[in-house]
């Protein structure tokens, strides 16, 4: 299966890829900051459509509102463009992300980085890659000399979750915090060893089904805020290389 997900996501990347700095339709869903292009729903489509043709059974639950066989033992979910602010800013930082669950537990998952075509991959028990590159996550075992990685929802303004001042409090406490506009890629790059951890809050299970898998597959840790075990369905993401796990989550409990 873990080809069939590989080869959709390229193919929808390609579609993305074409249109990036073309002029496309924008519209608005919750507010003016929560975007959706006409490119986000062709992408969806062309993904729902092979699901459909390839696996007819199979259920789907996808960002711009595809979904049907919700009760199916397979679930596609699926992310068209994760970083659509970025796509239609023209900052080559988006991603699709598709991932595969069986009776509610992941079992594969991609994250395609488009523009840098490169196929982050994994299944449940096989490790993660990007491309023929197995990857592993940082061995920092100090929070002062870690990297994090963490995103705003659409409504930061009204601060939910006291995301501003977790925000502040990690930045203070690391050694540097970023926020490259799709959690999908953040969680790639926390795999990779790029980033020690990533933190965000009101994510949907779309942005984090497949990077869940990969961070977990690379011997990451993923959990709520208050360090339980957790899916995707939480709107408390932690993840980290395991090290610095305690240390994050005794700073988001406080602030």
């Amino acid at each position: 299966m873990i080809e069939d997900i590989k080869h959709i996501a390229t193919e929808a990347g390609s579609l993305i890829r074409d249109a990036f700095g073309t002029k496309f339709k924008i519209e608005f869903k919750t507010n003016e900051s929560n975007l959706v292009t006409e490119i986000d729903k062709a992408s969806e489509k062309l993904i729902t459509d092979f699901v459909k043709k390839k696996f007819p059974s199979h259920g789907v639950l996808a960002e711009e509102g595809a979904s049907f066989n919700m009760d199916s033992e397979y679930l596609w979910v699926i992310d068209p463009i994760d970083g659509t602010t970025n796509f239609a800013h023209g900052l080559p930082i988006f991603s699709v992300s598709i991932g595969v669950r069986k009776n509610s537990n992941t079992i594969a998952g991609v994250v395609y980085d488009v523009m840098n075509d490169i196929m982050y991959a994994s299944e449940l028990g096989g490790g993660s890659y990007a491309g023929s590159e197995k990857l592993s996550v940082s061995k920092n075992d100090k929070l002062s000399r870690s990297l994090l990685v963490t995103g705003f929802p659409y409504n930061i303004a009204d601060n939910p979750e006291n995301a501003l001042e977790k925000f502040s409090a990690l930045t203070r406490a690391s050694r540097g915090m970023r926020r490259l506009g799709s959690a999908a890629l953040d969680l790639c790059y926390v795999a990779k060893g790029v980033f020690d951890g990533f933190w965000e809050v009101q994510l949907n299970p779309w942005d984090v089904c497949a990077g869940k898998l990969i961070v977990e597959e690379a011997g990451g840790v993923v959990t709520d805020f208050e360090g339980n075990r957790t899916d995707i369905y939480s709107k408390k993401f932690l993840t980290s290389n395991g090290l610095i796990h305690n240390e994050i989550v005794n700073i988001l409990k406080i602030n």
